[in-house]
């Protein structure tokens, strides 16, 4: 596994939904700006934890499909239901 490419990818990921920049959330009596939640991606040597969810081992079908999205300069699919928008 690649961590340096992982990383790098997971940094251009970031800088493409504007890591660091709020955006606007529309309320009822108005708008406010709001920072945009981090998902958090742990890794280790032998597997990843994704958000707050459990340890995976790198031999898990959704964790090879998770990095290789990413590998892939894409968003991991597995986050798409819960942020449309990206993450």
């Amino acid at each position: 596994i690649d961590f340096d490419l992982i990383l790098e990818n997971i940094k251009d990921l970031n800088s493409l939904v504007g890591e660091g920049i709020s955006q606007i959330e529309h309320t009822a009596r108005g708008a406010r700006l709001k920072w945009p939640e981090p998902v958090p991606l742990t890794l280790y040597r032998n597997g990843i934890v994704v958000g707050h969810g459990a340890f995976r081992p790198y031999q898990h079908p959704a964790t090879q499909q998770c990095l290789q999205d990413i590998m892939d300069g894409y968003f991991p699919s597995e986050l798409q239901p819960s942020y449309p928008d990206g993450v």
